[in-house]
């Protein structure tokens, strides 16, 4: 059968059983295969397919939902994947513009690389920011911030939930719930008894990803980093607003190198919500 024909295929809503196809997609367009996050991602969020008659997946995109009640108030669109045989041949814009019907009026938010950004830009998503990739081993901070923190607990979920949700403006619990069992190490910071911060280092391939990281200010997101490169012996990665640059200095003296640049794009509202000060890092910009 032609390429082509892929064209008209119909798009299916993928499952966990669609695993191996996503991670064989990500290792076709020359991504990491990422397993872990894919599987978080199936989990967490819905992912959307076209098949390719030849066998595995034509494309793929993965939208997460956030907030309460029956209607989303926020989607995120990550891991919009189309197979190298498929590529320029408007399968991507035609699962994004299906993606984009079933949201209706839903607002969305998705980090573009530049590849991708001028189809985002010609169905409608505005440039309203900017994340740097940093990677690398860490090498420990000397000066003592004397902000302590400590792992994160199960009674302290609840406390997580409310301050995530007060800094990224909206509800992420069906998300979150899943961080314990997705990361690594999930450490908090807490002053007089109340928390100022959370942060995860969860495996990818040979590193360890920082994220999310929602602190009350940059020495509390320093301390939340430190201590979770002290509980491994992986290279670090992560993804940070540049609006934090007092933070970004400090990482990369500490040994992370900038390795690459997305752009924050949004649809159908002219901000994110939230607190973007206390945001800094995403856990996965494939979720917003």
């Amino acid at each position: 059968m032609p390429t082509s024909s892929c064209a008209s295929l119909p798009i299916r809503r993928l499952t966990p059983r669609d695993l191996t196809a996503c991670a064989d997609l990500s290792e076709n367009r020359g991504w990491p295969r990422e397993e872990h996050k894919w599987a978080l991602l199936l989990s967490a969020g819905q992912g959307y397919g076209i098949d390719d008659p030849d066998g595995g997946l034509a494309a793929a995109c993965v939208v997460t939902e956030y907030g309460h009640g029956p209607r989303p108030e926020l989607g995120a669109i990550g891991m919009v994947l189309v197979a190298v045989r498929h590529a320029r041949q408007g399968i991507g814009r035609r699962l994004m513009r299906h993606v984009l019907s079933l949201m209706e009026t839903t607002p969305l938010t998705l980090h573009a690389t530049p590849h991708g950004r001028p189809l985002y830009e010609e169905l409608g998503f505005k440039h309203v920011g900017r994340a740097e990739m940093l990677r690398g081993r860490f090498r420990p901070d000397e000066d003592e911030s004397g902000i302590a923190t400590r792992p994160a607990t199960a009674d302290a979920l609840p406390a997580i939930l409310r301050l995530d949700e007060e800094v990224f403006g909206v509800d992420r619990t069906p998300l979150l719930t899943r961080l314990p069992a997705f990361a690594d190490q999930v450490r908090v910071a807490e002053d007089e008894g109340q928390l100022t911060g959370y942060a995860a280092a969860w495996p990818n391939m040979d590193t360890h990803v920082v994220g999310p990281l929602i602190a009350r200010d940059t020495p509390t997101a320093q301390a939340l980093v430190q201590s979770l490169a002290e509980g491994t012996d992986r290279p670090l990665r992560t993804d940070i607003d540049v609006r934090h640059t007092t933070f970004l200095d400090w990482a990369r003296k500490r040994g992370l190198a900038s390795v690459a640049f997305n752009a924050v794009m949004t649809y159908g509202v002219t901000d994110l919500p939230g607190d973007w000060s206390r945001r800094f890092a995403p856990l996965t910009v494939a979720a917003g």
